[in-house]
């Protein structure tokens, strides 16, 4: 026990002090200011190029989506989740050993070059995330989390991260072990990470976007308003285009749906208004809400 509890304490400190000198260091391997410069460059493309022209460059929800971007990115680790997370680990590394298993290491790809690395990573990461983004479609108890991100009305870039922070936990479980049985040996996956934030960005800006024939590979501004569409086809009851990065899982698995140009389409989920629009009412919703829908997205 008092590993676990010195665990959580370092855990506490280490990451308080790397924000800090994430924030007072700046350098090209640095996430916060990455961050914001990624997101200072799509926020200007939607103000300069936009879309729905009739939307404004504060659109309804911006201030607080900004808020999510940096409670999710930075905060909730802060408050636990990296302590949280760094126990969790722990926990599972000495459970292996009580089989005698030290890692889980199955396929080693060390000697590939870094680029080749990134790349099986990047595919590999996605492929787990558009999988665990339809279960939080079609799963009831999931899907009340993940209402807060349909909640949105006015696509911009910051939309992407209003999530609640059960998604984080979900999404880093679900992608440890498969992550952790191939032998990584890059230390530059935070390329990956912003490489995502950006392309997430851009899906959600008020760009009128598709990449043309890429766009059956990259996920794209036209293609994802789709998923935020209030109206479901028959044929989608649960949603549709739910590639994070890659829209070609949606391709090769039936889930693409892009019938028209959704520049005007109406934006939500059935029932959102009575959805809170506030970031602590909204947090807590999946807690209190006493009638557990059972309508998919």
């Amino acid at each position: 026990m008092e590993k676990y509890l010195k665990i959580i304490q370092e855990s506490f400190s280490g990451y308080f002090n790397y924000l800090v000198q994430e924030i007072t260091n700046p350098s090209w391997t640095n996430y916060f200011y990455w961050l914001i410069g990624l997101s200072l460059l799509v926020w200007t493309l939607e103000v300069l190029i936009p879309w729905r022209k009739e939307q404004g460059a504060f659109r309804k929800g911006f201030w607080l989506d900004s808020f999510y971007i940096i409670f999710n990115f930075f905060l909730f680790s802060l408050i636990g989740y990296n302590a949280i997370s760094n126990v969790g680990v722990e926990l599972f590394n000495d459970f292996l050993g009580l089989f005698g298993v030290e890692n889980l290491v199955a396929i080693n790809v060390q000697n590939l070059s870094v680029g080749v690395q990134l790349l099986i990573m990047f595919v590999v990461a996605d492929f787990i995330q558009w999988n665990v983004h339809r279960q939080l479609h079609r799963i009831p108890q999931l899907w009340e989390f993940h209402k807060i991100h349909h909640s949105v009305k006015e696509m911009g870039f910051a939309a992407q991260f209003r999530f609640h922070f059960m998604e984080t936990i979900i999404y880093k479980t679900v992608q440890y072990i498969p992550l952790a049985m191939i032998g990584f040996g890059i230390q530059e996956f935070f390329v990956i990470y912003m490489f995502s934030v950006f392309i997430g960005h851009l899906n959600h800006a008020n760009v009128g976007w598709n990449y043309g024939f890429l766009g059956y590979i990259l996920n794209n501004p036209k293609m994802h308003i789709w998923h935020h569409s209030k109206e479901l086809p028959e044929a989608h009851p649960y949603g549709m285009n739910f590639g994070l990065s890659l829209s070609i899982w949606d391709y090769l698995f039936g889930s693409a749906y892009v019938p028209k140009n959704g520049k005007d389409i109406e934006l939500g989920f059935e029932g959102d208004e009575d959805f809170p629009d506030n970031f602590g009412s909204q947090i807590m919703f999946p807690f209190l809400n006493k009638n557990k829908s059972t309508q998919k997205k």
